[in-house]
């Protein structure tokens, strides 16, 4: 069940909104101040519904704290600020949509519906860049190995050779199997190039992570 965090001082509005996505079988919370809203954004909604002018502050600044902090949830400014400066400020800030009052109810629901539905392919997107396996994660697109919550540091052939006995752990590769896969068919290294990166792993991860299946080649260990 999608979290949503409304961020609205007028009582009615806030109210109405509220019972209105929670009688779409979302969990809604409500804050009538940006002092509250910032508690509950401790726990991370899932999208936030956003007015421009608060008790306390404004909801551009708001939205700027949360993008400092590479906060990414989906925020849909509602607000009745119509100027299209204002619209394109908010947007610029790191809004991702922006209704202006007064507003059909079910129109919102589609705009959040679409927030949540591309959030949700992002994360999906995301999780497919990574691979982990028991206290080792690796991430394909920023290059970042950690082990046991350490980073660390390999060279190009060093992470490519991870990255294929992490994409299919417990399974025994072979020398050549290895070479074909990592360095190609159209270079020449020999299996003494394999040992050595082995080597080089070991040393830079755990001896015991990657294991030697004699007269056939590697596997990665599961290793909590």
């Amino acid at each position: 069940m999608a979290r949503l965090l409304i961020v609205e001082d007028d009582k009615n509005l806030g109210l109405s909104l509220k019972d209105r996505l929670e009688s779409e079988g979302y969990q809604v919370e409500w804050a009538e101040t940006l002092q509250a809203a910032g508690r509950l954004v401790q726990s991370p909604p899932d999208l936030i519904i956003l007015d421009w002018m608060l008790p306390d502050g404004q909801g551009q600044d708001f939205l700027v704290n949360l993008r400092k902090q590479s906060n990414k949830v989906p925020v849909i400014f509602l607000t009745a600020r119509v100027e299209l400066v204002d619209k394109i400020l908010g947007l610029e800030l790191g809004a991702n949509d922006y209704m202006t009052k007064p507003f059909e109810p079910r129109e919102l629901l589609a705009r959040v519906r679409v927030q949540l539905r591309d959030q949700g392919a992002h994360q999906k997107l995301s999780e497919s860049n990574l691979i982990r396996v028991g206290a080792l994660s690796i991430d394909t697109i920023k290059h970042k190995v950690v082990l046991g919550g350490v980073d660390v540091d390999l060279v190009k052939k060093e992470f490519e050779l991870l990255v294929l006995l992490a994409e299919s752990p417990e399974k025994v590769f072979s020398r050549d199997e290895i070479l074909n896969k990592v360095w190609g068919y159209d270079v020449y290294p020999t299996t003494r190039t394999v040992d050595t990166h082995i080597m080089m792993l070991r040393q830079k991860l755990r001896d015991e992570l990657i294991e030697t299946v004699r007269s056939v080649g590697y596997r990665l260990k599961v290793i909590e």
